[in-house]
């Protein structure tokens, strides 16, 4: 995890920007990693889910060109990635590259005239861990692309929204993840000190007040160092089962079973694996909405329960979750937390824990001892708050 601070990230990106092009760029933008604090697998299937944008971001330094030549640099990796836009496809430049190039060619095809573009990338936002590293890539670049070409997007939550969709649509079909577009909603749209209610079938939001540390809790980030990818097969053949059972049950998608109607569904569905997928959906879906209503209300031991409830309905009904996810998870709740989940795809990634501040640091260390005893690789943990979304720094 980066201690760097945003102002350092800022100067190390334009000065990585200048060294590999050897010119100074037009700006800086950046975008921010989520937390999901419940609602998972839910997106795709048109349900709701309660994301918060992290402190932790992608920045983006970023010039245009005149010749429609993507031109693409990170500080992670070596070397300068090249594609012309007319040459974009899912074959096309391939790799983390295309989760930039996908940004451009989706504006593209809504109509934007997009020029081609140096970007030089860095990030705060831990790659593999769960917390959309993608997202915030694809957002921070879009945001670059909507002011260096004077689209506006960034101005108002329906020009936000309408590039959210762009970075959806990059990472669904060039990139080829097949993700729900929660991540990039939560990096586009979260307000500070605030939780985001999205509903992915309307693609409605709400701001729902998320301040633990009033209350005097935190919410503990446990970065596994399970690292998983959203294109190895496990995640698409989720949602290609949440597909089938809709099919099997004559809707267009699983929020429009009710969870009132949930026992009469499963009857009708033809394997137990699919109704476990069900059984997670509907249900997660479900404590979505009671999260919301207990967060308005106060009720932070409620949640704690919903996220309890909501690890168990992922480890085992949707089957994401590992031992490194459940061994984070239950430590912390024999720690003292008030409920703790796995956060994001699954199969590695991070999970998140409800804890009283003063007690972070003995939680941290008591997962840390049953991660060493067990044998497993050491996970990093660390407090965070509900942040900003994508923004142009400089």
């Amino acid at each position: 995890m980066s201690e760097r601070t945003p102002g350092e990230v800022v100067e190390s990106v334009r000065t990585g920007f200048a060294e590999r092009y050897g010119h100074e760029p037009d700006g800086v933008w950046s975008a921010p990693g989520r937390v999901n604090l419940i609602g998972e697998h839910t997106d795709y299937n048109g349900g709701l889910c309660l994301p918060i944008a992290l402190p932790h971001r992608t920045y983006a330094a970023a010039s245009r060109r005149d010749d429609g030549l993507l031109r693409m640099a990170s500080a992670q990796q070596d070397g300068v990635v090249e594609v012309a836009l007319d040459e974009v496809s899912p074959e096309q430049p391939g790799g983390w590259g295309s989760y930039v190039a996908g940004v451009l060619w989706a504006l593209r095809e809504e109509g934007h005239d997009v020029p081609g573009l140096d970007v030089f990338v860095d990030s705060t936002v831990p790659v593999g861990a769960g917390l959309s590293s993608s997202a915030a890539l694809e957002c921070s670049v879009g945001a670059a692309v909507s002011d260096l070409a004077g689209l506006g997007l960034l101005a108002d939550a329906g020009g936000r929204a309408r590039l959210a969709q762009a970075c959806i649509r990059a990472e669904n079909e060039i990139a080829g993840a097949p993700t729900g577009g929660m991540d990039q909603s939560a990096a586009l749209l979260s307000d500070e000190a605030t939780a985001l209610l999205l509903d992915c079938r309307s693609w409605q939001t709400e701001q729902v007040p998320f301040d633990l540390a009033s209350a005097g809790y935190a919410l503990l980030v446990t970065d596994t160092h399970a690292h998983h990818e959203l294109v190895d097969g496990q995640y698409g053949s989720r949602r290609d089962s949440c597909e089938e059972a809709a099919g099997i049950l004559g809707v267009d998608l699983l929020r429009e079973v009710p969870a009132s109607e949930l026992d009469a569904a499963l009857e009708k569905l033809t394997t137990d694996e699919l109704r476990r997928r069900v059984k997670h959906i509907v249900t997660e879906i479900d404590r979505v909405e009671h999260a919301v209503a207990a967060l308005r209300g106060g009720d932070l031991d409620e949640v704690g329960r919903l996220f309890d409830a909501s690890h168990v309905s992922m480890r085992d009904d949707y089957e994401i979750s590992c031992e490194e996810l459940d061994v984070a998870t239950e430590t912390a709740r024999q720690h003292g937390a008030l409920g703790a989940r796995m956060t994001g795809g699954g199969f590695g990634g991070s999970c998140i824990a409800i804890v009283r501040t003063e007690s972070v640091g003995e939680v941290s260390r008591a997962i840390d001892a049953a991660f060493a005893e067990r044998g497993l690789t050491a996970p990093s943990s660390f407090p965070v708050t509900a942040a900003g979304s994508a923004r142009r720094d400089t």
